[in-house]
């Protein structure tokens, strides 16, 4: 059985957003728009979103590092928020995995967004309906389409390459290869969801690998504040 999803190499992920805005102007401009937004250019800018990245500081200073998590629908092989829609509006795909909202049937009741453990589902306050990523299944499929644009939005638009698409059930896809070498994990595996979507993990930058002793001056040591944490790797 086919299952796509997305793997997220956090340790190549700068936080530049370009994943949520090039994911909202496709969504907005397809079969999934329009994704409304509430104030969007004042102090507390609101709106639906398929694709958030969120941010924080790990550590403690002056061994700290600055983390991007990108997180969106892990599109669940046992997914809790399909068997909660009193409609049958969310259901998940046969034939490739993805777990999707049918429009004509969402009431928006919330069920699904109190069902999912991840955060992954928003009420649209324009449509009054629920949505989520769809690893962009209208483009994916699209034959007038370069094979090379098949992928998701966010895929495409990642200036670092962090973002991977393809079947996870295929030994030989790229990405079940990425999770075998390099220790891919799934996001909160105790819910027993088990998400499809896969983390690639983040290794220590030379900042906190040479963390300095107690009374130590942290210029001292060299490599302490290096920000390329691939610097003087093979």
């Amino acid at each position: 059985m086919t299952q796509l999803a997305l793997v997220i190499d956090l340790n190549v992920c700068v936080g530049c957003h370009a994943c949520a805005t090039s994911c909202k102007q496709w969504n907005d401009s397809g079969s999934a728009g329009p994704l409304s937004d509430q104030n969007p250019y004042g102090k507390d800018p609101s709106g639906t979103f398929f694709n958030r990245v969120q941010t924080w500081e790990a550590g403690e200073f002056p061994a700290t590092e600055t983390v991007h998590f990108p997180k969106s629908c892990l599109h669940c092989e046992d997914p809790p928020c399909v068997p909660v829609c009193p409609t049958g509006a969310s259901y998940k795909r046969a034939e490739d995995g993805i777990v999707l909202i049918d429009y004509d049937k969402c009431i928006g009741c919330k069920y699904c967004a109190w069902a999912c453990p991840y955060g992954a589902r928003e009420v649209d306050e324009q449509q009054h309906v629920m949505k989520k990523c769809t690893l962009c299944v209208d483009r994916i499929y699209d034959a007038k389409l370069p094979e090379a644009e098949r992928k998701p939005a966010c895929v495409i638009a990642c200036p670092t390459s962090a973002r991977l698409f393809g079947d996870v059930h295929d030994p030989e896809s790229e990405v079940s290869k990425a999770i075998s070498e390099r220790g891919g994990y799934a996001l909160m595996p105790e819910w027993e969801t088990n998400p499809a979507n896969r983390y690639l993990p983040r290794k220590p930058t030379s900042a906190v690998a040479a963390a300095p002793a107690q009374g130590e001056d942290p210029r001292s040591i060299d490599g302490a504040f290096d920000l390329n944490p691939t610097r003087g790797q093979a």
